[in-house]
């Protein structure tokens, strides 16, 4: 899969291309990850990409024109990797909360180009004309948008097919089919005067997926119980849930 970021920081996104699951699948060239700085683009011998804001204010904005550039440039190399529907995506408080059907959603691109904010934002125009999509990972502000990049990036890299070294792994993940993780343990069976539960060394695998099933649901019902109403059970787990409530 092919990912453009456009940052004023390409130093940064060694955390993804060289560290950990996303590592890996770069080195593997599962993935392919190229930084694009837009001051490779401005003009005058500052190369400056910022400027004040019409109408005054505090900061400054990034200019419209060595992005636009950037974000041409990487088009352009998505185009002779051979990917096709490769949108471009504004990380910014102001766009749509990222979640794990979006996550699906990217995985089904040939790729994407991030687009970095800075400073007070970037130039409303450049959005207007060149930017697909806009997406936040929560309500707060950062200094800049490298940071949420790195999460898209990573949490869609790590879904990809075969990736991961145990493929069932991710299945288990908290958000998946809706509902949040079941808790886990490993030696010692015994730790400050907590023991590991029974049905999870009995080796019963039918009792131990029910259990874990049974955990999740109700760490969900109890932590964020609005996503509770929104999972599609399995008949199997509505006949769990339905013996519970008979026990």
């Amino acid at each position: 899969m092919f990912f453009a970021v456009i940052t004023l920081f390409p130093e940064m996104f060694e955390a993804i291309t060289a560290y950990g699951i996303s590592g890996r699948a770069a080195k593997l060239d599962m993935v392919q990850v190229t930084c694009i700085n837009p001051r490779d683009f401005a003009q005058g011998n500052y190369k400056r990409v910022d400027e004040r804001p019409f109408g005054g204010g505090p900061g400054m904005v990034m200019m419209a024109e060595p992005l636009a550039q950037a974000i041409d440039h990487a088009k352009q190399l998505a185009s002779q990797a051979g990917c096709v529907h490769v949108p471009v995506v504004y990380m910014s408080p102001q766009g749509q909360t990222l979640n794990e059907p979006a996550v699906q959603q990217f995985i089904e691109y040939d790729g994407l180009i991030i687009l970095c904010g800075r400073y007070e934002g970037v130039d409303e125009r450049l959005i207007q004309r060149y930017i697909d999509q806009e997406w936040s990972i929560g309500d707060y502000v950062l200094s800049g948008g490298e940071l949420p990049a790195m999460v898209l990036l990573d949490s869609i890299i790590r879904r990809l097919p075969d990736v991961m070294s145990d493929e069932q792994s991710h299945i288990q993940d908290s958000f998946v089919d809706g509902l949040l993780d079941c808790p886990q343990y490993t030696k010692p069976d015994h730790f400050e005067g907590l023991d590991v539960p029974e049905v999870l060394k009995s080796g019963h695998h039918a009792n131990i997926e029910k259990w874990r099933f049974l955990q999740r649901y109700q760490r969900t019902l109890e932590r964020r119980p609005e996503l509770v109403e929104q999972v599609i059970l399995t008949r199997q787990q509505k006949k769990w849930l339905n013996d519970l409530d008979e026990s």
